[in-house]
Parts: C-alpha cells; sequence; structure tokens
C-alpha cells in the first residue's frame, strides 16, 4: 500500500477554486487501496476546519485525520525536544489545538517557547505584544518558512516570511520545522505509521514538498498547477521523479 502525501494550496485547490483533477485523483487512490494524507504547511486550521473547509469546496468523503499540518509538526517536535511547556503563540485554532494535544500551556506568563503560524488578522500590535517574550528569553518556533501563499489571482505573504521579521528583530534562529525541512517528515511519517519508501509526496512547490522529498529519500510527484512550472525545476534545480500537467495523469 502506497501513503499519498498530498499538499493542499496550489495542488488540491487555489483559493476558493478545487483544483482539476483533485476529486478524480482522490477517488481513485480509494478505489487502487492506497491511502491519503493531507501533508500542509498551513498552520491556521484544525482538522476539523480543513475538513470543512474542503466540504464547502466540494470535496467529500474527508475526515480530521486524513490532515498533517506544519502546527501538529512544530509541537509535536518540540514536545520531544524538551520538557518545557509554557508557550505564547501568533496564529490561529490549528495551532492552538497543536500544542494543547501536545501537552504545551498557553500562557503569557514565564513563556518558554513562542510559536509562530500564519495570522491573517495579525497586526503591529499583535508582533509587538510576541516580541517581548522573545526579548525576555523564550525561544522562537515557525511553524513553517512558506515566503509566498498563492490565491485565486496571485499570492499574499507567507507565513516564513512573518517568522523571518521575528529573527531580524531579536537576532534569534527560528527551529525550520515545515516543508521542506526534515522534521515534518520525520512527525509525518510517525503519525501515519509508515517509512519513507511507503510514500510519496505530490505536490505543486518544488521549494517546499519536492524539496522535501528530494532531499530525504521519498518519491515526489510535481504538479504544475500552483506556485512553479516546468522551466523552474532547472533554474532551482530541484528535480522530481515524476512531473505532471495534472493530477489526472498521475498512474496508480
Amino acid at each position: 500500500m502506497k501513503t499519498y502525501l498530498i499538499d493542499l494550496d496550489g495542488t488540491m485547490y487555489k483559493g476558493n477554486t478545487i483544483i482539476d483533477g483533485a476529486l478524480d485523483f482522490l477517488q481513485r487512490i480509494r478505489e487502487h487501496g492506497d491511502r491519503y494524507l493531507f501533508l500542509t504547511n498551513n498552520a491556521t486550521r484544525t482538522g476539523k476546519q480543513n475538513v470543512e473547509h474542503m466540504e464547502k469546496l466540494g470535496f467529500y468523503g474527508l475526515n480530521p485525520e486524513d490532515f498533517f499540518t506544519s502546527s501538529m509538526a512544530a509541537a509535536r517536535y518540540i514536545a520531544k525536544k524538551s520538557s518545557k511547556r509554557n508557550a505564547f503563540f501568533v496564529g490561529k485554532d490549528g495551532l492552538r489545538e497543536a500544542l494543547l494535544d501536545s501537552g504545551f500551556t498557553i500562557t503569557d506568563k514565564d513563556v518558554d517557547f513562542v510559536f509562530v503560524g500564519l495570522d491573517k488578522d495579525g497586526s503591529y500590535q499583535t508582533y509587538s505584544y510576541a516580541l517581548k517574550f522573545l526579548l525576555n528569553g523564550a525561544k522562537l518556533v515557525g511553524t513553517n518558512s512558506d515566503r509566498l501563499l498563492a490565491k485565486d489571482d496571485g499570492f499574499n505573504i507567507g507565513n516564513g516570511s512573518i517568522v523571518a521579521m521575528f529573527e531580524y528583530a531579536t537576532g534569534q534562529e527560528s527551529e525550520k520545522i515545515g516543508k521542506p525541512y526534515q522534521p515534518i517528515l520525520d512527525e509525518v511519517l510517525e503519525y501515519a505509521s509508515i517509512t519513507k519508501e511507503e510514500a510519496i509526496l505530490v505536490g505543486d512547490n518544488l521549494e517546499t514538498e519536492i524539496k522535501l522529498g528530494v532531499d530525504f529519500g521519498v518519491k515526489t510527484i510535481f504538479v504544475t498547477s500552483g506556485v512553479h512550472d516546468r522551466k523552474d525545476i532547472e533554474r532551482l534545480k530541484i528535480i522530481p521523479n515524476q512531473v505532471v500537467n495534472s493530477l489526472n495523469d498521475i498512474e496508480m
């Protein structure tokens, strides 16, 4: 049995639009007796919220357990590295839930870690409040390093750009956890109870899921439906195992 680790933004949907072939691809995986998990750097939503979001777009048959996010990876990874559990966070429900599930106490007292996930409602005041904990000795933990976030008509600022702001302001370097870094791979493999040989990474971003697979020996399928296209392969020197124009072109 193969487990497809599938990106969301730019692979399954772009903004509020399902990408052509996405529904059929999931159905073909089911019919073939294989498995899928959505592996996303998007740290904002809980599993339940991801299901609700995708069902509104027209997806069906999804469960909260089908999603593994950079929030989950960050919380699980840091919980293994440290016994300290006081955390402040910048982000949304997905990061809050992941921290609580991993045993962290969310507080603004004696803060050990400041976790940073995407918050589209974040303000100057939000970031400045989090900054004081970092300047007082808390460790910066960015859930992911995405520079850009795809939308219907272009791109928004990604979480990695916000993390970089905190790095510059504090002189700290964040843990590197989300795609394309090894911690998220280790954590999702453990979560899914599979080896990397049983996994296939599917996505539109050469610099995240495809680079993750290339760097750590996981088979990759690059679909040219989102951030990058074929000409970027040579430019970035990131070579996927397979390149398809559409999810419809992926053979089981």
